[in-house]
């Protein structure tokens, strides 16, 4: 099994041509969602067989580079690692630039700098294509059940264009300004979740110490001003050292460095952010590169 979805109802929309690259923990539930909701779906993956057993298992199609995978297709979706992931997907005479169709888009989810984005729109204009950043929010949990939340950034009529098809892995599919403004504001999304998971471990660590049932402290602060998804949905699991989610910490340290970089060129002060990257450095030396992000807690244990 390649991936996994949860069960959901679709809002109708017309069956497209769609391709998508990538099929990581997030990439391969969304293309399945795609193909659930009755799209025509052709992937691609850098490891041939992930794509072939993707294939099999959701009916659609798999090509052999990004170039094959797009032809034909009217809307082409991008899930991959960082920077220089996707440009070996999207550019070069086997990318995906050089197989799309005249007027079709490429959705890229890949979190990443605001300068790619800007850069892969200039050059799908100058192809006669669209291009749309849209970093997603919500970990594999949100990918497995479609109910992404997306943040875009490119020219409003692309975008909408792009939401009905998105609308299958995604709960919000949102339109934030112009290109690079989807990986701007994801940045600003992981800037909060650093803050928060760096407090919710000190709180936790706190009340273990103080011999409070830290479970019945997490339900009734839940229910007033410190609520948070990341209390929800990760604080009674850090209680008891579980980290075995979807979003590894050498994945939080690129989205952090993405943020500091930014940050250096527009000038915005984040000390708290820089302090809490340092921490993640200190669990990578733990050994928790792929532990989840809640694993902050082990350094204060």
């Amino acid at each position: 099994m390649t991936a996994t979805i949860a069960p959901r109802s679709y809002e109708p929309c017309a069956s497209t041509p769609v391709a998508f690259l990538g099929l990581g923990v997030m990439g391969a539930p969304m293309a399945a969602h795609l193909a659930a909701a009755g799209h025509q779906v052709t992937v691609y993956n850098r490891t041939a067989a992930k794509a072939e057993q993707w294939a099999q298992q959701f009916g659609g199609r798999h090509a052999a580079t990004p170039r094959e995978a797009v032809q034909g297709a009217r809307m082409v979706f991008c899930c991959v690692g960082n920077d220089d992931d996707l440009r070996a997907v999207v550019e070069g005479e086997n990318g995906a630039l050089a197989g799309m169709e005249s007027g079709a888009i490429l959705v890229d989810h890949t979190t990443a700098s605001a300068q790619i984005a800007r850069e892969l729109y200039v050059q799908a204009l100058q192809r006669g294509l669209h291009f749309i950043d849209a970093p997603v929010s919500g970990g594999e949990a949100g990918a497995v059940n479609g109910q992404l939340t997306v943040m875009c950034g490119g020219d409003e009529a692309v975008f909408e264009q792009a939401a009905p098809v998105a609308a299958a892995f995604s709960r919000a599919f949102t339109h934030m300004g112009p290109s690079g403004s989807g990986q701007l504001t994801k940045m600003v999304n992981q800037i909060c979740v650093a803050g928060l998971v760096q407090a919710l471990s000190e709180a936790i660590a706190f009340g273990l110490r103080a011999d409070l049932d830290v479970n019945k402290v997490l339900d009734v602060i839940g229910k007033g001003a410190a609520q948070s998804w990341q209390l929800d949905n990760r604080g009674k699991t850090m209680a008891v050292g579980k980290f075995d989610f979807g979003f590894a910490v050498d994945w939080m340290r690129k989205d952090l460095n993405l943020v500091l970089e930014e940050a250096q060129r527009n000038g915005a002060r984040l000390p708290v952010t820089a302090l809490v990257d340092q921490f993640y450095a200190d669990v990578q030396a733990m050994g928790g590169n792929r532990w989840d992000t809640s694993s902050l807690i082990q350094r204060l244990r």
